[in-house]
């Protein structure tokens, strides 16, 4: 089944959210090296694809997963959890209908 990690930043976290970066990306592309990404990335803190210092305000994740519970597991794994980039975390079913 598809997942929604939906992740909100802590205030200020771009200099963190940097630094975690490489070690957050590895993840992602296992996920998309076994099949099971659909997408990944953050929401701008402004309207523009490079934000610059006015940074990120969180992550949306799509992918699929044998269960909630292993959605949940692998997204308290994300270097940007331990890096203090996340305030929350949330991980939901997801079902895609379009496109088809």
């Amino acid at each position: 089944m598809l997942y929604a990690i939906i992740c909100e930043d802590t205030a200020d976290s771009l200099e963190k959210r940097i630094s975690a970066r490489p070690a957050h990306i590895i993840r992602l592309q296992q996920l998309q090296d076994a099949g099971r990404l659909v997408l990944a990335g953050p929401h701008p803190a402004v309207d523009s694809d490079n934000p610059g210092m006015a940074g990120f305000t969180g992550s949306l994740i799509l992918a699929e997963f044998d269960s909630l519970q292993e959605a949940q597991q692998w997204a308290n794994a994300d270097p940007y959890i331990e890096a203090e980039v996340y305030a929350k975390v949330s991980v939901k079913p997801f079902k895609k209908v379009f496109p088809q």
